[in-house]
Order: structure tokens, then C-alpha cells, then sequence
């Protein structure tokens, strides 16, 4: 169970950076910055927690543009047994040296909408993930996730779901 988990190393991470690579320089802290935007696509399965394993497929659009360290990122997913979700929110990530490896935090807030046995307890819902992966030469990212998706506590009931999903990534130039 991962809980808030990625949110928190995702700020930590993201803040650490800023301070260290970002402050001080002429854009400033969480000056405009420039990425390339990308349009990933993931399958993948429900882990068994509360909610039944499942299918999960999802899809999500990176921003070109950037603040300070942190992406922008809006997705959307479906679970044959976990429902809808639809957010918007913030990314992180690092590449290891000079390899084509990388990894990447999210966290997104959102909306959500029950499956038929299946609730997460509210239409508020938050999602954030880590994923590792590998980029080739021209783009393409090919990546393991793990996500967790909850809301938080802010609604009586909070079971959570947890995805592991294979991931797509394709650069828009």
C-alpha cells in the first residue's frame, strides 16, 4: 500500500532540486522552463487490495512547458473493476547519469467515477505513481509504474486501488 507516499517524494525530490539547480538563476525558483510534450499510453492491472484485479488502461499528455522542475501533466484512466478517473497535476523526474534510463513521480488530483461494485469512497480522488523506464534515441519512453490512487481520508470510506501498468511514451515535436 503506497498510499501518499510518491506525493511526498515527488515534493521532496522536486524542492530539493529547485533548490538546488533552480533558485538563483535568472527564471528564478519556479521560473518557465521548456520539455518536450508527450503522450503516453499504459496497460495494466488492479492490484488485489480491496477492489477486485482488473484491467486498467490510461492515458496521459505532458505539457512542453514547465515550473521550475516540475512538469504538467493532465490523464485519464479506466479500471474494469476500479472505474473512471480524470485529473490534472504535477510531475518530476531524472534521468541516471548519462544512461537512457530515467524515473518520474506524479501526482494528480481528480475526478472519479465508481465502478459498479467498486467505490473509492468519494468523486475526489488523487493519484501518484513512480515509474522507471528506459528512453531510446529517438523519444519513445518504454516504462514499469506503479500508482495509487485514494482520497486521502477526506471521505469516510478509502479503500484505495494500486495499478502496475506498462507504459508508452511518445514525444510530440
Amino acid at each position: 500500500m503506497a498510499d501518499g507516499t510518491f506525493a511526498v517524494l515527488l515534493l521532496v525530490a522536486g524542492l530539493t532540486d529547485m533548490g538546488t539547480n533552480y533558485c538563483g538563476t535568472p527564471t528564478g525558483c519556479l521560473g518557465a522552463g521548456e520539455q518536450e510534450s508527450r503522450l503516453s499510453f499504459s496497460a495494466g492491472n488492479v492490484i488485489e487490495r480491496r477492489a477486485e484485479e482488473g484491467l486498467e488502461l490510461s492515458m496521459r499528455y505532458d505539457f512542453a512547458r514547465m515550473i521550475g522542475p516540475f512538469g504538467q501533466a493532465v490523464g485519464l484512466s479506466w479500471g474494469e473493476e476500479s472505474g473512471s478517473w480524470i485529473g490534472y497535476g504535477w510531475t518530476w523526474g531524472t534521468t541516471f547519469g548519462k544512461s537512457p534510463f530515467y524515473t518520474e513521480l506524479h501526482a494528480m488530483p481528480g475526478l472519479y467515477a465508481p465502478d459498479n461494485d467498486f467505490d473509492l469512497g468519494g468523486p475526489i480522488e488523487f493519484r501518484s505513481g513512480i515509474e522507471l523506464g528506459y528512453e531510446n534515441r529517438k523519444g519513445w519512453r518504454y516504462a514499469v509504474s506503479y500508482n495509487h490512487r485514494s482520497n486521502a481520508g477526506i471521505y469516510d470510506e478509502n479503500p484505495g486501488v494500486e495499478t502496475v501498468n506498462f507504459k508508452i511514451s511518445m514525444p510530440l515535436r
